[in-house]
């Protein structure tokens, strides 16, 4: 346990910044997991509609450094050429 003024307090701002990682990173994955259904369904149309707003979720993530962005440019990368190959 922290035992100085200033070490209790990076404790909270850590446990809180935690969460707002884990909220995040859990939008991150919903949005992958969203994306990868809509190719398995091979509905094209959708996953175009849907591609910009992953690469934008994607971006903010990154941004962040909750990933790093050459993970985020990774997978948008594999990601549309999944959907341009339906």
């Amino acid at each position: 346990m922290a035992n100085t003024k200033s070490a209790i307090k990076t404790n909270r701002r850590i446990q809180r910044q935690t969460l707002v990682n884990k909220s995040r990173k859990s939008r991150y994955r919903n949005a992958i997991k969203q994306i990868n259904l809509l190719i398995e369904k091979k509905d094209k149309k959708a996953a175009l509609v849907f591609l910009p707003k992953l690469n934008s979720e994607l971006m903010k993530i990154a941004k962040t450094g909750v990933i790093k962005k050459q993970n985020a440019s990774r997978n948008v990368s594999r990601i549309t050429k999944r959907v341009n190959a339906l």
